[in-house]
This record gives structure tokens, C-alpha cells and sequence, in this order.
């Protein structure tokens, strides 16, 4: 008998592995973004290594503070297309898109940063009197 290079994970096992809770994992294979999952017997799920890399995925876009329905427009781009160009091409717009937020969020911070600096300049000025 042959053996399989494949090994495969319980759900337990994937979420303390990803630090991330089973219902999170159930979640993302509910709105399609993790579609390949086996079952065993008794309907269990069970996880390759290419769900493991996926979710891996997932968690690192959500990071980079992608949402879950971008996630899920690229999954269907990927569907429909099977096309990696059309969808690293779309994927570099949408972090484009997250990295001008940031950069906008950042000049905020700033501003604000300096402001509470000022106001505290103005207050030792008050205590030192």
C-alpha cells in the first residue's frame, strides 16, 4: 500500500497552530474563501497543508487590513479568470488603496500627536508659574 506525502489536521489543531478559533476557520469556509475542505467520516473536517497556507493568507491580508469581502471579490476573481495575473493586479490596487488610508491616517496621527505636545508645552508653562 502506498502512503500519501499529505498530511492532514484537525480543526483544533489548525486553530491553535494560526492562533485563531475554529469558528473563525468554519466562518471563512461558509463565505467561500476556504473551499477545499475534506471530511472524514462522521463529517469531521480535516486540513492540508494548502489550508493551512491559505489561512495563513487570510490572516496576513486581514493584517494589512484587508476585508473580508475584498478577500472574497479576489476568490471569485481567481474562479472566474483562473488567472494569477488579473488577481496579484487587483490585489496590488487594493493595498494601494490601504497604503494611501494609512499614509492619510498617519498625517492625522501626526497632527494630532503635535497637537497634545503643544498643549502639554502650555501646560508646564501654567505649572511652572
Amino acid at each position: 500500500m502506498e502512503e500519501t506525502k499529505e498530511t492532514f489536521t484537525s480543526i483544533g489543531d489548525i486553530a491553535r497552530k494560526l492562533d485563531m478559533s475554529q469558528r473563525t476557520i468554519r466562518y471563512y469556509e461558509e463565505i467561500g474563501l476556504l473551499n477545499s475542505i475534506k471530511r472524514v467520516e462522521g463529517g469531521r473536517r480535516i486540513y492540508t497543508d494548502a489550508d493551512l497556507r491559505r489561512l495563513k493568507l487570510i490572516k496576513r491580508l486581514k493584517i494589512m487590513g484587508m476585508t473580508l469581502s475584498e478577500m472574497q471579490e479576489l476568490e471569485a476573481m481567481w474562479t472566474i479568470e483562473k488567472s494569477n495575473d488579473k488577481v496579484l493586479r487587483r490585489l496590488m490596487e487594493i493595498l494601494n488603496s490601504q497604503l494611501s488610508r494609512l499614509d492619510d491616517r498617519i498625517a492625522d496621527l501626526n497632527i494630532l500627536r503635535n497637537e497634545i505636545l503643544e498643549y502639554q508645552n502650555r501646560i508646564k508653562s501654567k505649572i511652572g508659574k
